[in-house]
């Protein structure tokens, strides 16, 4: 369980890290199963993370938190969004996929 708890830790500072450097406020984060998306954010604040985000790659944990992290600034995935996923991760759409 201790190995768990310290994987979540680290998403949660990866979160916190990245929020910094988007200009955004640390978000309350949330870290539970999800069956079919890694990821989701809410209108107050919240950011929920898939358990199992922890045991993926650092790059797609990264494209997961910042693309939710940016919908506190651009709620949709228009060409704004796609233009701020492009200049913090030039190579996110490698990433984009579903769950």
């Amino acid at each position: 369980m201790q190995a768990c708890d310290d994987k979540h830790e680290a998403l949660r500072k990866r979160v916190e890290t990245w929020a910094l450097r988007l200009a955004v406020q640390t978000p309350r984060i949330r870290i539970q199963h999800m069956s079919r998306k890694w990821g989701s954010c809410s209108t107050s604040g919240t950011i929920t993370l898939a358990s199992d985000l922890a045991e993926q790659g650092a790059e797609f944990q990264d494209f997961v938190i910042v693309h939710e992290l940016l919908h506190f600034r651009v709620p949709n995935h228009g060409r704004l969004f796609k233009a701020l996923m492009t200049a913090h991760l030039p190579n996110w759409r490698e990433h984009d996929m579903a769950k």
